[in-house]
């Protein structure tokens, strides 16, 4: 039967969960926060869409990694120093969940959900003549140091052991593999099924769908209040008056755990803010995406213009730009780039945007216990474009009381209590 269907958050996982749930006959109203010229974390990332990132960010090692980075400011990953419950308390739970035993049950979920939003991209790219700028060349894991590229090598075997194809190049092979940009790099890993798109397109395309599918939009709608009646969530009040509906799909990002808190939901989630800078014009043009290992930056090619874009910066619900974290991006980009310079990045106006991590990596998808009228599709932290297409499937499935594709009780909302 058809329903009424509130989607709280208009990003990549909003849009997706609004226009499956439109596929499947029900009635869909977005609420949005911003305005539509919005420009949160959907919008200025990497646009990789990823079934190498099978390992949750959870993982064994990353809590040494963590500390020894935590202090520097220019590090891949850093701390805001501040005594914060939330902060401690999610932290307690990430070094818990960074054990091999989770990464070993959480693999093939990742795998398989990235498999599928994958094969959603092609059907979404072949669908509207490849607008999104859909691109199938593959990743490649580019290593500045020998030491780095034996750790690699290590990761390929797991990948290709879990059904991910990958090979191991020495620099010659991967200068060969991508011509376009000169490289100084020990080797890579190249993951063939990994791809990537614009993701301000793929944004536009997708909304686009959405209203063309009767999707309705509310902007400048932020939830303000919320009326609960026995264990349904009965209506939802915002700055543009009260809705009401018969499922509540809660897709709010960073802000997510505000709403939730609001209805007595522990969802532990902290905002992971990463920045990006394009080049419009770049010195050379690969054609191919990569990540600098090391460095933990992502580059992608998008049309004529180049995306460098990376860090993770714990510093809570904020979004101004530290320069200290851009010097750190502009700096690592010469050391495998060579012929690319800090002159190259003067003018550029910095992006930011808040990526919702949850403590074990895993994103939170489904049922709560609490309310029958409640789902929740958020934590996808740096994958939120790469598992959108599925999350927005198995929400419509979800949504449709049907039973959803994948077994998603590891993604259960209610985990933590």
């Amino acid at each position: 039967m058809s329903k009424n269907i509130l989607v709280v958050g208009a990003g990549a996982i909003g849009l997706s969960c609004a226009w499956h749930c439109a596929q499947k006959g029900h009635h869909v109203t977005v609420l949005e926060r911003n305005g539509a010229q919005r420009d949160g974390c959907s919008f200025g990332n990497a646009g990789m869409i990823v079934p190498s990132h099978f390992v949750p960010l959870a993982a064994p090692g990353m809590v040494r990694l963590a500390l020894k980075w935590m202090w520097n400011p220019e590090s891949p990953f850093y701390v805001k120093p501040r005594l914060d419950g939330e902060l401690i308390n999610w932290g307690i739970k990430f070094w818990r969940a960074a054990k091999a035993e989770h990464v070993r049950r959480s693999a093939p979920l990742l795998r398989d959900l990235n498999f599928a939003s994958r094969a959603l991209f092609e059907e979404f790219a072949a669908r509207n003549g490849n607008e999104i700028g859909l691109v199938t060349r593959g990743l490649l894991m580019l290593c500045k140091t020998q030491n780095s590229l034996e750790e690699e090598t290590k990761f390929a075997a797991q990948a290709n052991a879990l059904g991910v194809p990958a090979e191991v190049l020495d620099a010659k092979q991967t200068a060969k593999l991508d011509p376009g940009v000169t490289m100084d790099v020990a080797g890579a890993v190249y993951f063939p099924k990994d791809c990537h798109l614009s993701p301000e397109k793929y944004l536009a395309a997708l909304q686009r769908q959405c209203e063309q599918a009767g999707v309705k939009f509310e902007w400048t709608a932020a939830v303000n209040g919320l009326t609960v009646r026995g264990n349904k969530i009965a209506a939802v009040g915002t700055e543009r008056g009260e809705f009401s509906a018969d499922e509540i799909v809660l897709c709010g990002g960073s802000w997510s755990p505000l709403l939730a808190r609001k209805l007595g939901l522990k969802i532990p989630i902290q905002a992971g803010k990463g920045y990006s800078l394009t080049l419009a014009q770049p010195r050379e043009k690969p054609q191919i995406c990569s990540i600098f290992t090391e460095a933990r930056l992502a580059v992608t090619p998008m049309g004529d213009a180049l995306r460098f874009g990376g860090t993770l910066e714990m510093a809570e619900l904020n979004e101004e730009i530290n320069p200290v974290r851009v010097q750190g991006i502009i700096k690592s980009v010469a050391k495998y780039f060579p012929r690319f310079s800090p002159a190259d990045f003067e003018n550029i106006r910095p992006w930011c945007g808040l990526r919702p991590c949850s403590p074990d990596g895993l994103p939170y998808l489904g049922r709560t216990s609490k309310f029958s009228n409640l789902i929740l599709a958020t934590g996808h932290a740096m994958m939120g474009i790469s598992l959108s297409p599925i999350t927005g499937q198995l929400v419509g499935e979800i949504a449709s009381d049907e039973p959803p594709a994948f077994d998603l009780s590891r993604l259960a909302p209610d985990r933590y209590g």
